[in-house]
C-alpha cells in the first residue's frame, strides 16, 4: 500500500513530541529520506530547547524545470503564508539543502486559559501543516496558478508551458489560461514490463471518462506522443516511453461572482505534487 498522506509521518510525531516536552532540554538530531526523493534533517540542542532547526533537500529538478534561489516559483510566499511568525527562513540554508527553517516553538499560544481557536486541536493542525512543508514548498507554483484561476486570470511572470518538479529529474507541466489550467505528466518508467502495464492502465483509465456517470469528471486523455500544449518544449520530458496524460481543470464562474472553494484547490494541489 502507498501512503499519499501529505504530512511526514516521522517529522509530525516528532514536532508533537517537542510540543509536549517542551521544558524538558533534549538533544535531536534526525535525518531521513521520504519518498525516495525528499531528505530532511532536524536538530534540537539543550542550550535552546524552544527552538528546532528543520532543513529539507527537494528532488533534483529536471532541465526544463525552473528554481529561483533553490525553491520552486512563489516557495517563500507560501511558506510564511502557511507558518506566520512561528517559523523563520534561514538565508542561506545548511549545506546539501535547498530549504532551512527555524522554528520558535515557544511562540505557540498556552493550552490553558486561552480561547478555543488557541486549542490543542490548533495546536496539532499547526503541526500538521509544518509536517506538510513537502507540499507547502513543491505545490506553492501549482496553487498560484490555481488561485489565479479561480479569479479567471493568468499568473503572471509564468512561462508556458510551466514545468514544476515532480521526482528527480522528472517534471510535470502547467498550461495557465484564464479559464482553465491544462496538466501534462509525461509517463516514464525503467523497466519494460512497467511501461507495457502502464501504457495499458493509462488507456483504459481515459476509456473510463467516456462510460455513463462520468460526464462531469475533469477532461482527461493519452496520447503516445507529446501533446499540442507541450509544442516548443525541449528536454528529457518529451521522450516519455508510457505516453501523456492530459487533464483539464475548469473552474466554471457563473457571471463572475462565484470563486473555487479552497478545499478543492487543495485537492487538486496535493493529488497533483504526491
Amino acid at each position: 500500500m502507498i501512503l499519499l498522506q501529505s504530512p511526514s509521518r516521522f517529522l509530525l510525531q516528532t514536532l508533537l513530541n517537542r510540543v509536549q516536552n517542551l521544558e524538558k532540554g533534549v538533544e535531536l538530531d534526525y535525518q531521513w529520506v521520504e519518498f525516495g526523493d525528499v531528505r530532511y534533517h532536524v536538530q534540537v540542542s539543550m542550550k535552546n530547547p524552544h527552538f528546532l532547526s528543520l532543513s529539507v533537500s527537494l528532488p533534483t529538478p529536471s532541465q526544463e524545470t525552473v528554481f529561483s534561489g533553490g525553491l520552486p516559483f512563489g516557495a517563500i510566499e507560501a511558506i510564511k503564508a502557511s507558518y506566520g511568525v512561528l517559523v523563520q527562513i534561514l538565508d542561506p540554508p545548511k549545506d546539501g539543502f535547498n530549504l532551512t527553517l527555524r522554528l520558535n516553538l515557544s511562540k505557540l499560544p498556552p493550552d490553558e486559559g486561552s480561547p478555543s481557536f488557541f486549542s490543542k486541536e490548533y495546536k496539532h493542525a499547526l503541526m500538521v501543516k509544518i509536517a506538510s512543508v513537502r507540499e507547502v514548498v513543491l505545490g506553492a507554483p501549482l496553487r498560484v496558478v490555481l488561485k489565479h484561476l479561480a479569479s479567471r486570470t493568468v499568473a503572471p511572470d509564468i512561462d508556458q508551458p510551466f514545468a514544476l518538479v515532480h521526482r528527480p529529474q522528472e517534471s510535470f507541466f502547467l498550461v495557465p489560461q484564464a479559464e482553465k489550467v491544462t496538466i501534462v505528466f509525461p509517463m516514464s518508467f525503467k523497466d519494460s514490463i512497467d511501461t507495457v502495464l502502464a501504457t495499458s492502465f493509462l488507456q483504459e483509465f481515459v476509456g473510463a471518462r467516456r462510460t455513463a456517470g462520468m460526464n462531469n469528471a475533469p477532461p482527461c486523455m493519452w496520447s503516445p506522443s507529446p501533446p499540442v500544449e507541450l509544442k516548443g518544449t525541449a528536454g528529457e520530458a518529451l521522450s516519455a516511453n508510457a505516453g501523456f496524460v492530459t487533464f483539464g481543470s475548469h473552474f466554471p464562474t457563473p457571471r463572475g461572482r462565484q470563486k473555487a472553494r479552497p478545499n478543492r484547490l487543495e485537492f487538486i494541489n496535493i493529488s497533483c505534487v504526491c
